[in-house]
This record gives C-alpha cells, structure tokens and sequence, in this order.
C-alpha cells in the first residue's frame, strides 16, 4: 500500500460538480493498493497516517499529529500510485491491485483511521474526481507499507 499524504489548510473532492468529501485543517492522502494488501498493510498506513507528527506546535516545530490538532483525513484512492513509468511512455498499471479487492482494503484504511479517532472523509472509489486542495508549507510525505521508499 502506498500514500502519498500531504498537509492540508482544506481539501475537496467532486465528481460531476458534487461534492462528495471535503476537510479543513488536516491531511489529504492520496493511497494506491497494490496485490497482496491486507491487515498488516492497513494498520501500518493507518498508524503512520494518524501519527505523523506534521503539525507545528508553538514553537514551530513539527510535533504535532493530525490527532493533536483534532483535524481531519481526505482519504482519496489513487490506483495510479502503482504506475510503472520506467518503460516506454504508457505507464503499465500491472501492481496495482483489482478495483473489487482494491476497494474492500480502501475502505478498511479509512475505517482504521477512524479507529484511531480520527475523523474521515473519502473520494468516490472508481470515479473520476477533482480534487482540490490548498497545500500547507507544503508538507508531502511518501509511505509505503513494504518499505520501498
């Protein structure tokens, strides 16, 4: 499983002109599930997601989790994370995983999350979104649950 998290002031997801999710101060994560995700996967994206210590605390340093500062997650499924562009010019989509397991382990994460008190709002699995979102600092951070970066 790979998530790409990024500090929020707001975000906001709509398809077709309808809002389907939106947050204000929190984390907007973008995750791609990959063959094989299960349990061990989703409790490790989801701790890392409700503990990254992203947001500044008085003095400015980064010590703060999004629990801390009782934000929110805009959790946005993203098969495209699991793009190969090394050949050619056409990414080959081949690790990522099918949408009907893909979907089952995106809804675990985002139960998960809310598991450790925080709350979540989701995209609309399979959709074709936009997402828009006003980025703080910017902070973006790369997890991946087999440790691959």
């Amino acid at each position: 499983m790979r998530a790409v998290v990024q500090r929020v002031n707001s975000a906001r997801v709509t398809v077709d002109d309808r809002l389907v999710g939106a947050i204000e101060l929190g984390l907007l994560v973008y995750v791609g599930i990959t063959h094989g995700d299960g349990a061990g996967d989703t409790a490790y994206v989801a701790n890392k997601i409700a503990g990254l210590r992203v947001f500044p605390d008085a003095d400015g340093r980064l010590s703060r989790s999004v629990r801390d500062i009782s934000g929110a997650v805009l959790l946005v499924s993203q098969f495209t994370l699991y793009g190969d562009c090394r050949r050619g010019r056409r990414p080959s989509f081949d690790r990522a995983a099918a949408p009907d397991v893909a979907k089952a382990v995106y809804e675990g994460l985002a139960g998960a999350v809310r598991g450790l008190g925080v709350p979540v709002r989701l995209g609309e699995f399979q959709a074709h979104m936009t997402v828009a979102s006003s980025n703080d600092g910017p902070v973006t951070l790369l997890i991946d649950s087999g440790r691959e970066f």
